[in-house]
């Protein structure tokens, strides 16, 4: 058995694998640095997981601590898990792309190598995060670049935190009217449909210069903005492929060739 962990900007999101099968995902909130050096001084990974995820996990062994493969987009969190006695942390230099310049997230390229393994390329990657990215890899695995913007949740935060008198708004669970009647429900509207219309053009001009490639959608935020899609623009959304675990996929390559 071995673990995977994803740094991400929001939360920790952690897989289970034995060898090559992922068992179980789950996600817990970044850790604070006195758990980690519980952990150093000898409490299990087991114990450590059970206190911290909602769902505990498949018993661990604890000696010797079982593998864990790291990739963050969070430094200081990166920093923590070095404490921990049999880590590995991945690097842009051990993803197999081409073309990859030095600040692409690791999430990004991981996601990438991921489903291009999986499904093929050329392949394009939405990853609706805490921020919402673009980025695609062309037939030869050459990395044609992408896009970053703030993903729904942040939008709406922002708009909240930097405004007098805009309100904390949740996402409606359907699309809401474009043209609406309530502050909450105008800002709904802003921030989804200018989205999405962002996300149609991008998709477009993708399979302007890739028609046969495959568009895979990961990320918290997916189910809702494949839903979102569903009832604005259909033929897109049919065309996604909804996966959560892209990105455990990209580490398990990564264990595979090494």
């Amino acid at each position: 058995m071995w673990l995977a962990l994803m740094i991400g900007n929001s939360r920790l999101h952690w897989g289970l694998f034995e060898g090559e099968t992922l068992c179980q995902t789950w996600d817990t909130n970044h850790l604070p640095e006195s758990s980690l050096q519980q952990l150093a001084i000898g409490q299990s990974l087991d114990d450590l997981l059970k206190t911290i995820s909602p769902s505990p996990p498949l018993p661990l062994p604890s000696s010797p601590p079982p593998p864990l493969l790291l990739a963050s987009v969070v430094p200081k969190q990166t920093a923590l898990w070095q404490i921990y006695p049999n880590v590995r942390i991945i690097t842009l230099e051990q993803v197999p792309l081409q073309g990859l310049y030095p600040t692409l997230g690791i999430d990004r390229a991981l996601a990438l190598w991921g489903a291009g393994k999986t499904w093929g390329f050329p392949m394009l990657i939405v990853d609706a995060g805490t921020a919402l990215t673009f980025t695609g890899a062309d037939a030869n695995q050459n990395l044609n670049g992408g896009a970053i913007l703030p993903g729904l949740s942040l939008q709406l935060a922002a708009l909240a935190n930097r405004t007098g008198q805009l309100p904390n708004v949740e996402l409606p669970q359907q699309l809401p009217q474009r043209f609406a009647l309530t502050t909450q429900e105008a800002m709904q509207s802003g921030v989804i449909y200018t989205l999405l219309a962002g996300i149609k053009d991008f998709v477009e001009a993708w399979w302007r210069s890739y028609p046969e490639s495959k568009i895979a959608i990961t990320g918290g935020d997916r189910t809702l903005l494949v839903n979102y899609l569903q009832s604005q623009f259909p033929e897109i959304a049919n065309c996604l492929i909804v996966e959560p675990n892209l990105i455990f996929w990209g580490m398990r390559e990564i264990v595979i060739r090494h």
